[in-house]
């Protein structure tokens, strides 16, 4: 095994037990495993990873030694692997070390052998063998025209002398982690020796990114992740860091040969990712995102330069690269009286929304959801709500209706191995309805979502876009995607109006029976709203304390046209 491999004896002894359970990740998609995840930490049910093996689910448990000459794993080991089999309903087990096991292990594993019970024990020597078999790269994808264009044209960038920077911007679902990956697969292709640091701002978001960019890391390049207690000294080959230790060591004087930063919509006029692009001033830098808006008015082109590829989510239906979408605005919630006695005042947007829209009841949100449920085929849905608080009481009145097959909240609130763990199981379809805050917003891949329920949640572009790129992926028997939208923010209409505008423009010229359609619930608060909105401007994106007035002659529509109400 080469000195340089992610599993040379002194990396593994570097990167610790942690260090040594993401080698043993980034090993398993090279033996022909899938759907690795790791679910390492306190309460791990004895289970460090899962993984596919076919269709087969199989727990693995890591035990990292720092002298693997002396360091022997014994029965203990072998019992915990037992333990996450029944804990995760898997069918085997795996036990790997870099040391050896003592004869007590190998015992312990014949004896389960003769129950039915299968365990093997993965030793240091067996790790430089499966590791010699192992491909170089797992299989890989093909390049869609737009990325193999992004790729083009972000190398064409960072290569041209006195601009050296590139900004790809494509929107959730849309693959830009692929371009990402196969832009750091060149330069390591161009010089093996090269230095790439990618970045991202929190630290399940740098776990996510290291995950996806393996695949197209050759074997033989090391990788290592750096932040949250994890500390290399040999930063060769690809880095994955969280923002703060990666400007830790770049004010150290760690220097790169390439800059990559995920969600490069937080890079601002300040702050650590400034000061980073500050002192590697003529280093190449890659900013990749979905979503290229930020909070405040700084314009990330004055950092990375304008956008080599440009796809927003309308261009992504349109051209059928996502799922095509059946949004629904559940605005029904007006609160007439107000409307009928607004035109002789103007009010701020927060207060309009206060004041305009009647909260939803959640028993009234979760009927929507029934019907729509029991008309989907092979339904997975995900709500997003206002808080942890409200998450966990909409999960409780989810729990009590039939048509899923389990409703488990994933939030910010518990530890990341029970994130993951919930994840594991929503992908693996045990649990078929996650209710989440803002957990999904970035980095999370749950292409299997076809139902997505905004109830009652704030107004962010950015936020919204995200979420509603959860469902947008495609997979194989999946085409459309149901959205219920509890409409509690004018912006929000206002930004779906915008979609629908930019997609039927080009489907009117198309002949299809699959298109995409965005239209509200009750048609006469369609007309009464877009009838305001009109004039408005760029809605979507105002500010709270922006005011407005009702047209005067705005009236409340009659019972006749008016469409379901709880």
């Amino acid at each position: 095994m080469s000195d340089k491999s992610f599993l040379s004896a002194d990396r593994i002894e570097a990167g610790g037990p942690a260090g040594f359970t993401r080698a043993l990740e980034r090993l398993l998609p090279l033996l022909g495993f899938t759907q690795v995840v790791n679910i390492d930490g306190p309460d791990d049910q004895g289970g460090d990873i899962l993984a596919y093996y076919g269709r087969d689910l199989i727990a693995v448990q890591a035990k990292w030694r720092r002298d693997p000459a002396g360091g022997s794993v014994g029965e203990e080991a072998v019992n915990e692997v037992s333990n996450a089999i029944d804990a995760y309903g898997a069918a085997s087990g795996i036990v790997v070390t870099n040391g050896r096991f003592t004869r007590t292990a190998r015992a312990r594993m014949a004896a389960f052998k003769q129950v039915g019970r299968s365990i093997k024990a993965w030793d240091g020597a067996a790790l430089t063998k499966l590791y010699r078999s192992a491909k170089a790269l797992p299989p890989q994808v093909d390049l869609r025209p737009y990325q193999v264009e992004a790729v083009q044209e972000s190398l064409s960038a960072l290569d041209e002398p006195g601009r050296r920077k590139a900004l790809v911007y494509l929107a959730t679902g849309l693959g830009k982690t692929v371009v990402a990956g196969s832009i750091v697969a060149d330069r390591l292709d161009r010089d093996p020796s090269a230095k790439v640091l990618v970045i991202a701002h929190g630290v399940d978001l740098v776990d996510q990114l290291e995950k996806s960019i393996w695949p197209f890391i050759p074997k033989d390049v090391p990788t290592q992740k750096i932040g949250q207690g994890e500390h290399r000294d040999d930063l060769s080959g690809v880095t994955f860091a969280v923002l703060p230790t990666a400007h830790a060591y770049v004010e150290s004087g760690y220097r790169p040969d390439l800059i990559v930063i995920d969600e490069a919509h937080h890079v601002g006029e300040s702050g650590f990712y400034a000061h980073i692009i500050e002192m590697l001033d003529d280093v190449a830098r890659l900013g990749v995102t979905a979503t290229p808006w930020r909070g405040d008015k700084f314009d990330i082109e004055s950092t990375f330069g304008p956008p080599v590829v440009q796809l927003s989510i309308a261009d992504g239906i349109r051209r059928g690269y996502l799922a095509q979408v059946n949004y629904i605005l559940l605005a029904d919630n007006i609160d007439w009286e107000f409307v009928k006695d607004a035109s002789e005042h103007s009010y701020t947007i927060k207060d309009l929304n206060r004041r305009l829209f009647i909260p939803e009841r959640d028993e009234a949100i979760i009927g929507r959801l029934t019907k729509a449920w029991n008309s989907t085929r092979a339904p997975r849905g995900i709500v997003f709500c206002q808080s942890i608080e409200h998450a966990e009481r909409f999960a409780e009145l989810l729990g009590g209706h039939s048509p899923w097959r389990g409703v488990e909240t994933i939030h910010n609130g518990m530890s990341k191995r029970e994130r993951q763990q919930r994840l594991v199981r929503f992908r693996s379809g045990h649990t078929e309805l996650l209710v989440s805050v803002d957990l999904l917003n970035e980095g999370i891949d749950v292409p299997d979502v076809n139902i997505i329920v905004f109830a009652r949640v704030t107004h962010s572009r950015r936020i919204f876009i995200q979420q509603l790129g959860r469902g947008l992926r495609l997979r194989p028997g999946k085409e459309r995607v149901t959205v219920l939208d509890c409409v509690s923010d004018l912006r929000r209409i206002a930004e779906v109006s915008s979609f629908r505008a930019q997609i039927e423009a080009s489907e009117s010229e198309v002949l299809s029976v699959n298109r995409s359609s965005f239209d509200f619930e009750d048609q006469g608060v369609r007309s009464l709203i877009e009838q305001w909105i009109a004039d408005v401007g760029d809605l979507a994106t105002a500010a709270d304390m922006v005011r407005l007035e009702f047209p005067p002659s705005m009236d409340a529509p009659d019972a006749d046209t008016k469409g379901l109400t709880c």
